[in-house]
């Protein structure tokens, strides 16, 4: 058996749509708010919402780790306590340092994958660093095997 899927990559922003460009400067701005004290590393996610509406996160280090969150758990998490009936449409992930795409961790796509179930619709998610950019339109694509109960 084989695995494929289709990605968009991007050598500059540039080459980006308007709407995407500012979904990537979001997140970036979003690592601003990161308490990243222990790593260094700070992320930001921003997600734009079926309404325009977009809304950011960042990540929260403890030093109880891991007891930390990355940036694209807290945003989702709100995002269903809170405006669940508005769907994503687009994720996008960026971090400090960011001279490399940020790409989410496991456990973060699995979420993703939860809240694109929830809302019945794929969010496209956009992985930045500060030239470049790759994109899927589905987080599904992030997570061949996926867990289901």
């Amino acid at each position: 058996m084989k695995h494929t899927f289709d990605y968009e990559k991007f050598a500059s922003h540039d080459e980006m749509t308007a709407a995407d460009r500012e979904l990537c400067q979001a997140a970036r701005e979003a690592c601003g708010q990161a308490w990243a004290p222990y790593s260094g590393f700070r992320v930001g996610a921003a997600a734009r919402l079926k309404s325009g509406r977009v809304m950011t996160g960042s990540n929260q280090e403890s030093e109880v780790y891991p007891s930390g969150m990355c940036a694209e758990r807290v945003l989702l998490y709100h995002w269903q306590g809170r405006h669940a009936d508005d769907p994503i449409e687009a994720f996008a992930i960026a971090s400090v340092p960011g001279e490399r795409e940020c790409y989410p961790c496991g456990a973060c796509r699995q979420v993703m994958l939860d809240s694109e179930r929830r809302q019945g619709s794929p969010m496209r998610v956009i992985m930045c660093s500060q030239e470049s950019a790759t994109a899927v339109k589905s987080a599904a694509e992030l997570l061949p095997f996926q867990f289901e109960l």
